[in-house]
């Protein structure tokens, strides 16, 4: 009786530990099967394009949205039943769940239409299409087919919204990174005009369908023709970078596309919680942030530093030389990654200032990458805070951001997630080294994917050149470093830590 009983609790203990499995799994499971689906679906897009351009690979596209529409319709029912509850521990699984799963779906029509492309080759493709990094590794895209290149501007794009989406209704409340700041913020003043979070996820995409259309008449007012309109405005308002050509935007060579250009990236690069209210007439919250402000105010002055370097040194008119450095530094800043031009002839102290603005990064709440403003505001808060105190060690000087104490809790997220980002940059660029790659090229291209710009520095990886020469283990890392950035590190990273699966 005594050997039956442990039997049974041992059968309970080992049922109950399935039930618990399957309740962490199952919701997961489910989601990603609705968005393997809408992932499907939009193959159906670059599929009808390629049949109507008479194009062989629609049926590549057909078949990647077969074996995509099976695999995610196979959990969708296997999972649907009781009600979906995501809890915390359920949502960093699935945030980083989904844009592995995504992407590597993602790179089924790369991997059964472009001839010689290894698995890494499609998986850093569609990885840095769907986290708008816009590094690539494709050659002479002017002779690929509409249907690629219209998948590629797909990536992107999809990848835009659900970046806002992921910046404004999950990482604040997973308390990542500082982002709690951005959940009070948003909150506080969206909640006013937009009472429901359906209602603000339904006003963000009705925001970026308008922007992205704006963006494209724009472009086809500029010169381009509506094909060429169409993707890169899908490539610009979601800050990616992609293009229909290896010389990215120089292909135009017209002045009036390089403004648009840099209108289109700034706006794709700001908190899309601001500019629903300043379509619903409030403009003025818009231009009081501080993120927007340093953004704006930091790109034209670094601009014209540079138009004024590269008037001086290079003779170069001041107008001419003050659109190329605002076009390259707004393509940088908001981590776009468009080039018209090879800005590492610009001198050496235009190469390292590169390097940096590489890491800066656009808003929070934007579909821009990088560090991002607001963590910089933040730490700027804390230093002024730190030179009070040294100054007047008997003084009271609490860390405020627009009128409101910023806690302990956040400064130390915020300096965290500095160190970590530091840490993983110095970490890859040895990782690159020990793969034979030069200290440029595998500094910058660490720099470059972890902050999802897209060019890097040096001849195979520079604003003129591609990724295609890297061998096969670092672009595995490259994509590594493309998802640790587009989930602000801590999302993915949290994974590995044996506490969170004790927890």
């Amino acid at each position: 009786m005594a050997l039956n009983a442990t039997l049974s609790q041992h059968s309970q203990s080992s049922t109950g530990r399935q039930n618990r499995a399957s309740s962490l799994t199952r919701p997961i499971f489910y989601l990603l099967g609705i968005l393997l689906c809408a992932e499907a679906v939009a193959m159906l897009v670059p599929a009808a394009v390629a049949w109507i351009a008479g194009d062989s690979d629609w049926r590549a596209f057909v078949a990647s949205g077969a074996i995509t529409g099976f695999s995610g319709g196979s959990l969708y029912l296997t999972c649907r039943g009781r009600p979906i509850v995501i809890r915390v521990k359920q949502a960093f699984l699935l945030t980083t769940a989904a844009w592995l799963t995504l992407g590597a779906f993602g790179a089924l029509p790369f991997l059964l239409h472009v001839p010689g492309l290894t698995v890494a080759d499609a998986f850093f493709e569609a990885t840095s299409g769907l986290t708008t990094t816009g590094s690539t590794i494709l050659l002479q895209l002017e002779e690929m087919t509409a249907g690629v290149l219209v998948w590629r501007a797909l990536l992107q794009w999809s990848g835009g919204i659900g970046i806002i989406m992921l910046a404004v209704a999950v990482l604040p409340y997973l308390g990542v990174a500082g982002m709690q700041l951005f959940r009070t913020d948003a909150s506080e003043r969206s909640e006013r005009v937009l009472p429901r979070p359906g209602q603000t996820a339904t006003a963000i995409v009705a925001v970026y369908v308008t922007a992205t259309v704006a963006c494209a008449t724009s472009y086809w007012l500029a010169g381009m023709t509506a094909f060429d309109a169409a993707l890169h405005a899908m490539t610009t308002v979601s800050t990616g970078g992609y293009a229909t050509s290896d010389a990215s935007l120089g292909q135009f060579a017209r002045r009036e596309v390089e403004w648009v250009a840099i209108f289109f990236m700034i706006l794709g690069a700001v908190p899309f919680v601001l500019l629903i209210r300043a379509i619903r007439g409030q403009t003025g919250s818009l231009f009081r942030e501080d993120q927007v402000r340093m953004l704006v105010f930091g790109v034209a002055l670094s601009g014209l530093g540079a138009a004024v370097w590269l008037n001086v040194n290079e003779g170069i008119p001041l107008a001419d030389a003050l659109r190329l450095t605002l076009f390259h530094i707004t393509s940088i800043v908001t981590t776009t990654g468009f080039v018209t031009s090879d800005y590492q002839f610009w001198g050496n102290a235009a190469v390292v200032a590169f390097f940096f603005l590489t890491l800066v990064g656009g808003c929070t709440g934007s579909t821009a990458g990088g560090i991002k403003m607001l963590r910089f505001r933040i730490v700027y808060v804390a230093l002024r805070m730190q030179f009070h105190r040294l100054i007047f060690p008997h003084g009271m000087f609490p860390p405020t951001y627009r009128q409101r104490v910023v806690s302990d809790e956040i400064i130390s997220s915020v300096l965290a997630f500095l160190f970590l980002y530091l840490l993983t940059l110095v970490a890859a660029t040895i990782a690159l080294s020990l793969l034979g790659l030069d200290f440029v090229t595998s500094i910058s291209a660490a720099a470059t994917t972890l902050s999802n710009v897209g060019p890097g520095l040096g001849p195979i990886i520079g604003p003129g050149g591609n990724f295609a020469p890297l061998p096969d283990a670092a672009k595995w890392i490259l994509s590594a470093l493309m998802l640790l950035g587009r989930l602000e590190l801590f999302t993915a990273l949290v994974l590995l830590s044996p506490r969170f699966w004790r927890s």
